[in-house]
Formats: C-alpha cells, structure tokens, sequence
C-alpha cells in the first residue's frame, strides 16, 4: 500500500477513530448549569480513559450533545471545548482531532488552539437539512485555516451529511469526483442517515472508486460485526455509538464493547 497522511499520523493501517461526545456546554438546551463545566470534564476523562485503554487508534472531540446543532456555532462553544481539551491533554496518548459541529471554521481555530492534528466537518455543498437551508464556503474556509496558521491541521469531508439532502441533482461518483479535484480534502467521510446508523456498503464502494488517492473513511454505523467489511473498503474508520454502553449513543463508552471492536480491526488488519 501507498504511504498516506493517515499512516505518518496513526502509525497503522486503516485507523479506527473514536468518538469522545462532550455532554451539552453553556449555551446548549441541555446544558446543565448546576453541576457546570467540571461535570463535563469528569465525564469525558472518563470516555477518553475507556476509548484509550480500549486500544484505539483516534479520537476526535466533538459538541456532540449540542442538540440542536447551529451551522454557525456561538464562540462559547468552541471557547468551552478549548478549556476541556486544555485539561484532557495531559493524558491525551493517541492522535486526535476535534468537531465543532457544524461548523468548519470553528473546528479548525479549535484545533490550531489544541494542537489537534485534524478536523471533521462539512465543507462543501448546499443541503435541505433538519437545521434549515444549509450553505457552506470552502474557498474561505481553506483560506482561514491558512491564515490561522492551520495548514498542517488535516481537512476530513462529510460529503455525505446526517439529517440533510445535498440540493443538486448529481450521484455520488460526481460529487465525489469534484470534491476531490476542486476543494483538495484531505479525506472524506462517508455516512449513514444518523449518528449510529449503517452507512451502505455501495455508497462508500462508489466514493471510495471515484475518490482516487484521497482517503476515505466510513464514519457511521461500524460494529464490531461489520467492522471487517467496512474497512476492507474504506481506509479508516470513525466509530462513536457502538463504543458506548449497549450501543445507546447518549451512553458514555464502555472498554469492553471497545476492546471487542478494536480486536476484530486489529485482526482484519494483521491479514493486509
């Protein structure tokens, strides 16, 4: 196999990424004031224990319990995620990358802040989705990332949004193949309806063949049943809901259920 970014930056062949969900921050529906930030720590240093000890390769930082999302997040957001990461990082011991979601310029002044070695967002398209009317601008997005100092901070593409319906009447193949050529992604994400939910094994054949050179990462719905045939296409994977307690994405992660989908990557990947 061709040596790729993921390989320099993970060390090993199709890297699984874990999710760690931060609960609701200040600002969000859900946030709850009364026991504060220090209640969001105590939880996420006790996912990033249980996804690390468990053996994986990633983790990725997200606002995931910022229900519901703004496609222009308030500054508390990503201000609130600096703070929690700053006192994560100590016992950080794995490459990880942030999301604000969804929003991609935020996601990348968050990781130039922590050090965070890549960012997941979407970064293309015009979307009908459950949040409204969803445009977005990668031309200044890239731009920005250069003027904050972020060009090393690796661009993952969700060209496949959750909860939205891409405007234009093109297939994948195309949208893939224009991504690639126009916008320069350092990867793209593949994925299924909702957090959780499988993502098609021919959706992800038709974006990994159109993609060429580029990534590609299945980015919903990997169990440790199904992880085998989803990284015999992709070239990595990003796994947040089965990683928790029963598979209940409100659930914090469990090592067990963990260790039982990093044992079926790491035995898939010992036959490439």
């Amino acid at each position: 196999m061709t040596t790729t970014w993921l390989d320099e930056v993970f060390g090993v062949k199709k890297p699984v990424i874990a999710m760690l969900h931060l609960s609701a921050l200040p600002g969000d529906p859900g946030y709850d004031s009364t026991r504060g930030i220090a209640a969001v720590v105590d939880r996420a240093r006790t996912e990033l224990d249980a996804l690390q000890s468990g053996g994986v390769d990633g983790i990725m930082v997200s606002n995931e319990f910022s229900l519901p999302y703004l496609t222009k997040t308030e500054p508390i957001t990503a201000i609130t995620m600096a703070r929690i990461i700053g006192e994560l990082l100590p016992e950080i011991s794995v490459p990880y990358g942030v999301n604000v979601l969804w929003d991609g310029r935020a996601s990348i002044d968050l990781a130039v802040a922590t050090g965070a070695r890549f960012v997941r967002e979407i970064f293309t398209g015009v979307y009908a989705s459950d949040f409204g009317l969803w445009n977005t601008n990668v031309g200044e997005v890239a731009r920005h990332r250069t003027r904050v100092g972020g060009s090393d901070v690796k661009l993952l593409f969700n060209i496949v949004p959750e909860s939205a319906k891409y405007l234009a009447e093109r297939d994948l193949a195309s949208i893939t193949r224009t991504t690639v050529f126009a916008t320069l992604p350092d990867a793209i994400c593949v994925s299924g309806a909702t957090a959780g939910s499988p993502t098609d094994l021919e959706a992800l054949q038709v974006v990994k063949d159109a993609a060429g050179a580029v990534p590609v990462f299945v980015n919903t719905g990997v169990r440790a049943e199904n992880v085998a045939l989803q990284l015999g296409i992709a070239d990595g994977a990003v796994v947040g809901t089965y990683f928790k307690e029963g598979g209940v994405f409100e659930n914090p992660a469990e090592k067990s259920r963990v260790e039982e989908l990093m044992s079926a990557a790491k035995a898939f990947r010992a036959g490439l």
